[in-house]
């Protein structure tokens, strides 16, 4: 095993051919960033990915307009087109905020441990271990759990869009587990038998996501009635509407879960770290580009198909919700509407595809620090393929695992799905709490992007703030009154994750876990 480069406090050093940056807690401790000792640094990645391809995997894993046009009927139901639109517009300033707390932790401690990593640092030697060890697996599920989200969206649009064509066909479950099923393991066979090819993929993926949409709004634009003028501008823009049983506050508040999902994703780009040069500069572009071009683009996206919308009762009564939008957009033009559920379709399947590399990467950060069970096998980067095989392909199982629950329960899988959210925002306040603390205090050394002075506290402790009082709001209930079918279970599926997590420590990890870096008193 090479050996550790330990200097004193602040210092920047150099070992095994990357750059190391040097940070210091409240005790002064010297903290090695990458790459880690006894953490498989003898096993080092490509470094496959340029900047173009890494902020590709963040567009593409972002996914942002095709994750907002799959919940688009749930937007509409909280408060109306307006609810849509303010709400997405809300949610996206606060995770802009996030994602700069993200890109200026990655800045200063690249690595593809991401929030593992910082959370164990930042919260000091006493707690450092704890902390960052359930920051890593709230992190981990949370990425699994979105690869279980969008393999089901893309699941979901292929029978659905041959059931559109084929109006007899009648749905069954099994029918979308089964490509839910094939779709995961293929894309699992290209991640880890192709790796070479997924730094391009992502590259035609992003072309794919933004040309996608921008066919997509200049359709609904073309073929927008514009007889209805002022009325159609007062139903997009004022008219609010929602009969969820809550206050209107609550409402808005609430429905900011549906951009949530489309905006949430701020460290996708953070995990690939050590496959691309020059992370500390690349990673804060690449999560730049992923924010400003998804958001943009998904805005743009939301006000066209909204302008669109004939009939909102049609689509709050709808099995298949976005293809009556559509086919309302095209004027009842099946070709019209499949062409855009295609568009959506191919872009849903590239971001599958990303999110296996995503999980296969956080699975790999926390085995080679032995945090997880068969650690030996999980944290080896294969010597023929240069990346994770035995970490994506255990993902994948796991992602399969959750697919067999839609068999039984729609609700039960819903209830995963939703649990995304709150398990990722535990990993990034596990990070960015701390990071506050270390931030005021004055040892926390930046790396070169790095807000200073008022501002960047103003956006620090706005992000903290979001993430904290929007973790409880999205334990509600989705409406009122409430029974066992349609209760918000994702409380329950955060306790019960982070209680087995909590097991694992107690049972192995708090004797056999190390760290992606090391830290020694000065």
């Amino acid at each position: 095993m090479p050996q550790s480069v330990i200097r004193t406090c602040n210092d920047t050093v150099k070992g095994n051919n990357t750059e190391m940056r040097m940070t210091s807690t409240g005790h002064c401790e010297g903290v090695q960033s990458i790459p880690a000792q006894d953490a498989q640094s003898d096993q080092p990645l490509q470094k496959n990915f340029s900047l173009v391809s890494l902020a590709g995997i963040g567009l593409v894993v972002g996914n942002v307009w095709p994750a907002l046009a799959g919940s688009l009927a749930a937007s509409i139901f909280n408060g109306g087109p307006p609810g849509a639109i303010y709400e997405f517009l809300t949610v996206s300033l606060c995770y802009f905020s996030v994602g700069a707390v993200i890109a200026e932790l990655s800045s200063s401690l690249p690595s593809s441990a991401g929030v593992h990593l910082w959370a164990s640092v930042l919260a000091g030697p006493k707690y450092g271990r704890l902390v960052g060890y359930f920051a890593g697996y709230w992190n981990c599920l949370a990425w699994i759990i979105a690869a279980a989200s969008v393999s089901s969206i893309a699941s979901n649009l292929c029978v659905e869009i041959y059931a559109y064509l084929h109006p007899t066909y009648q749905i069954e479950r099994w029918h979308t587990l089964v490509g839910y099923l094939l779709l995961n393991w293929l894309a699992c066979a290209l991640v880890t038998m192709a790796n070479k090819v997924v730094p391009r993929l992502n590259i035609v993926g992003l072309v794919v996501l933004l040309i996608g949409g921008l066919t997509t709004i200049v359709v609904c634009a073309a073929m927008m009635d514009t007889d209805s003028g002022p009325t159609k501008n007062s139903s997009v823009w004022t008219d609010w509407e929602a009969d969820i049983g809550y206050p209107d506050g609550f409402v808005f508040v609430a429905g900011m879960l549906n951009g949530a999902f489309a905006m949430g994703t701020p460290d996708a780009t953070v995990h690939l770290a050590e496959e691309i040069p020059f992370p500390e500069l690349n990673v804060p572009k690449a999560i730049a580009a992923q924010y400003i071009l998804g958001f943009l683009s998904a805005f743009a996206y939301l006000i066209a198909v909204l302008y669109s919308i004939r009939d909102y009762s049609a689509i709050l009564t709808a099995s298949f919700p976005i293809a009556e939008i559509y086919s309302q957009a095209t004027r009842r033009s099946d070709i019209g509407t499949t062409a855009l559920l295609i568009i959506m379709l191919m872009s849903t399947i590239l971001c599958t595809i990303s999110l296996h590399v995503t999980f296969g990467r956080t699975l790999w950060t926390l085995a080679r620090v032995n945090a997880t069970p068969f650690a030996k096998t999980l944290g080896k980067v294969s010597a023929s393929r240069h990346m994770p095989v035995a970490a994506t392909v255990t993902g994948t199982v796991v992602v399969s695992l959750i697919g067999v629950i839609y068999l039984f329960s729609t609700s039960a899988f819903n209830s995963f799905v939703a649990s995304f959210i709150l398990l990722s925002s535990s990993s990034y306040i596990a990070a960015a709490v701390p990071y506050l603390l270390q931030r005021w205090n004055g040892k926390f050394v930046p790396g070169p992007f790095f807000i200073r002075g008022a501002l960047g506290y103003a956006v620090h402790i706005f992000a903290c703030a979001y993430m904290v009082v929007w973790f409880v709001i999205y334990c509600f209930p989705y409406s009122l009154p409430t029974d066992a079918e349609s209760m918000n279970y994702t409380s329950l599926i955060w306790g019960g994750t982070t209680a087995l997590t909590g097991l694992w420590w107690l049972l192995d990890a708090r004797r056999t876990c190390e760290w992606p870096m090391r830290i020694e008193s000065c």
